[in-house]
């Protein structure tokens, strides 16, 4: 199969809006790619509608009134690339070696289609070959019942659903341990400890009704123009109506500049845009602790002219006595802050910097939207509670049209932490766990990714279950993970479609397929459906209709029974087979364990726009050790974890147009200009010619870490970009090879892939 590189890369600036015909054609150009007929557009018409199926992409909000087209450019890739026509049989694998294919791109790899028997890797051929069902799960079972419990490592990726996400962790507690990564350590866990300590609660406090009542919008380090773009639609609203959008963000991404909604005829007739940004703040990477750090100083020295001139003052001292504590030893670091080096380390001028707060004083009800921009640098966390602090400065949150809005990737990872995928015992119920289950539940805490990955590289871990995602290709020092993985005694992949992580086998190998969620799900003859969790805390039922791409496939929630089955003493109180055969029951045993958060869990999951489970902390209750919420000391201003020095720069990871996570769609980055390849590297105009280089040049990244190992991205082309002095851009995953294991947010363990030390060496 050919790849999708075009003879020579092609670079051009691209000038169309978010959204528009760009967002048509790319759906027109996917569709036939993937050989899909009109029965791909009936399925996308359900995408995200009540009583349709949950998107497979991004965690957005679903609306209780939906629009006739409820999906955005990347959740219709998504779709068809889960619909996808081809097939990758056994006769594949006996094609092709594990040698040849770890020469095969990711686009390649996973356009080769839908996998459509269970396989086990054959060490003297080089070979996945065929396996029946029960005999893999039987050597599965006898595998990790040969190992120390402590020893495996049961990791998913944030698409699978409650009903199995619940399953999957209960297994592993009931088998004995609680080493549970997922998906949200590589993104948002600095939001999920970061919040929790500030405000009580591990998520964020608004839902789509707040955007109806905010005036002002504080966005930092998120691109919802190929991350959630149906979120442009409400940003849209916002600015029709007059809601200010201030941005702060290292490039100038198109979703955040203009927009031309596709479903908007005379939009799309007569080529109209909507500004998105009041304000576009291209701040320096890791540099965002600095720019909220000038805000807060700005608006005490405002509040004290005010208070001096008898007039009300900026900030809601009522809220910060009633409701905070901490804010004496905050006021008095942001006092001591120097605007020189807040200038310096955000990259900013004070006017620019200035201009943001003058509007942040003047609204009423604000909400900040953020991304991995904040949460994936070594201070990560720092910026999560540094937002919170300028919230609670003026009393925005718990309020109409305010608060903390973090953006979550994939579809279900809040869902799944929510359920109990979890390292961290005091995150789940565990008296409650052992009540209703019958088992001693692990207390020692698990392994994280990043425990996980050195567990791997030093040997403790032996056995590795992925409930899906390409976990090698997502985590830093993958060139590393990669060379010792084939030290696992187990690998079990359970996966749609093929990807790296599976090429890499350990002693015992299987590859799994399993169902997608637009697949029909029947078990013991009935129909399934299955839930999922978005951003915004609600949950969403989905039915899936499509036939499966194989007879062969089972869901990933008969599979994790059945592996469970096997590795967990039978016990009357963990009907795995009942569980199986109805999902309903699943359902119930959730409500049991969280009765608060999902009562009445069968008769509500499909209710229209889903149903909230509830936030404390935007009722102002702060579930925190003082009973208040809590500001943090800042004691720094750059959030990198590194001083810059001569030929260091700072280099952030993307995602293009054409991907989702590792998921690469094709070669097309519209909004960057970039087609036919990924190897580039954005850099800006002056720092290309101050290192002598001239645009087109091909050069070599290293990391520049100091801790004695050579990491290396070679091949990159030098390209010239919108992009802060000091900074530069490359595509992920492929430049995780870069990222050190131990270069990661403190606190939270999160990769720190937006702010990595390298320097450049000419090829």
């Amino acid at each position: 199969m050919a790849e999708q590189h075009a003879d020579q890369p092609e670079i051009e600036a691209y000038d169309g809006p978010a959204g528009g015909w760009g967002s048509v054609r790319s759906l027109a150009d996917i569709l036939p790619r993937e050989r899909l007929g009109p029965s791909a557009l009936a399925e996308l018409a359900r995408q995200n509608k009540p009583e349709g199926f949950a998107c497979v992409s991004c965690a957005w909000p679903k609306p209780a009134e939906p629009h006739a087209a409820e999906f955005c450019e990347n959740g219709a890739k998504a779709t068809a690339w889960e619909l996808a026509s081809r097939r990758t049989t056994p006769d594949f694998f006996r094609e092709h070696s594990l040698t040849e294919l770890r020469g095969w791109s990711d686009y390649r790899l996973e356009e080769a289609g839908r996998l459509t028997h269970p396989m086990r890797y054959d060490a003297a051929t080089d070979r996945y070959v065929a396996v029946e069902w029960d005999e893999a799960f039987d050597a599965i079972g006898a595998a990790l019942r040969a190992c120390d419990p402590k020893s495996a490592v049961f990791y998913t990726s944030g698409r699978a659903s409650l009903e199995t996400s619940f399953l999957y962790g209960l297994a592993a507690r009931a088998y004995g341990h609680q080493n549970l990564p997922d998906s949200s350590n590589m993104c948002h866990e600095s939001t999920s400890v970061g919040l929790k300590a500030a405000i009580g609660v591990p998520v964020g406090t608004t839902r789509p009704h707040d955007f109806d009542h905010t005036d002002l919008i504080l966005f930092f380090g998120q691109n919802p123009g190929s991350n959630a773009p149906r979120m442009l639609r409400d940003l849209r609203a916002c600015r029709k109506r007059g809601v200010e959008i201030i941005t702060f963000n290292p490039l100038r991404e198109r979703g955040l500049e203009r927009f031309t909604d596709p479903q908007n005829p005379l939009e799309m007739a007569t080529g109209s845009e909507t500004s998105i940004s009041t304000q576009y703040h291209q701040v320096k990477t890791g540099g965002d602790l600095a720019v909220m750090t000038g805000i807060a100083r700005c608006l005490l020295e405002w509040h004290d002219a005010a208070l001096a001139n008898g007039e009300p003052g900026v900030l809601d001292t009522d809220f910060i006595e009633r409701h905070t504590h901490g804010f004496d030893a905050f006021e008095a670091a942001i006092r001591a802050a120097d605007w020189t080096a807040i200038v310096d380390e955000a990259g900013l001028t004070r006017d620019a910097i200035e201009a943001a707060a003058r509007v942040y004083a003047r609204s009423s009800a604000v909400m900040a939207i953020y991304g991995m921009g904040l949460t994936q640098h070594v201070k990560g966390v720092a910026n999560v509670r540094m937002l919170v602090n300028l919230l609670l400065m003026r009393g925005n949150i718990g309020k109409p049209g305010a608060g903390p809005t973090p953006v979550r990737g994939h579809s279900n990872v809040q869902g799944q932490r929510t359920v109990g995928i979890t390292e961290k015992t005091e995150l789940v119920p565990v008296e409650r766990i052992e009540a209703l289950y019958g088992f001693t539940a692990p207390r020692e805490k698990g392994l994280d990714t990043i425990g996980a990955c050195r567990g791997i590289v030093d040997g403790p871990v032996r056995a590795f279950i992925g409930l899906g995602g390409n976990f090698l290709r997502a985590v830093p020092d993958s060139d590393a993970i990669e060379a010792a993985w084939g030290k696992l005694d187990l690998s079990v992949q359970i996966a749609t479609k093929l990807n790296r992580n599976h090429l890499f086998p350990a002693r015992d190998t299987y590859l799994l397929p399993c169902l997608g969620r637009i697949e029909r799900d029947v078990q013991a003859g009935r129909a399934q459906a299955v839930s999922v969790e978005d951003s915004m805390s609600a949950i969403h039922g989905s039915r899936g209709r499509v036939e499966p791409a194989s007879p062969h496939l089972k869901s990933e929630t008969r599979i994790v029974a059945e592996i469970a089955r096997r590795i967990v003493p039978a016990n009357p109180r963990l009907p795995w087979e009942a569980w199986t055969n109805n999902y309903g029951l699943i359902r119930d045993a959730i409500e049991a364990t969280w009765p608060e958060q999902f009562a009445d869990f069968n008769a509500r999951m499909f209710t229209p726009g889903g149903f909230w489970r509830g936030n404390k902390a935007a009722e102002r209750i702060w579930e925190t050790p003082s009973g208040r919420a809590e500001f943090d000391v800042p004691d720094t201003l750059n959030a990198t974890g590194f001083d810059d020095a001569p030929g260091r720069f700072r280099l952030m990871t993307l995602r293009s147009n054409d991907q989702f996570n590792t998921t690469v769609y094709g070669y097309h980055d519209r909004f960057r200009g970039v087609k036919g390849t990924r190897d580039i590297l954005f850099m800006h105009p002056a720092d290309i010619a101050e290192a002598g280089l001239a645009e087109g040049a091909t050069v070599t990244l290293e990391t520049d870490a100091g801790d004695g190992v050579t990491r290396r991205r070679t091949g990159l082309i030098v390209t010239p970009y919108a992009i802060p002095r000091g900074c530069l851009g490359a595509y992920y995953p492929e430049a995780n090879v870069l990222i050190p294991l131990e270069h990661h947010a403190e606190q939270s363990h999160v990769l720190a892939a937006k702010s990595v030390p390298v320097r450049i060496v000419t090829d």
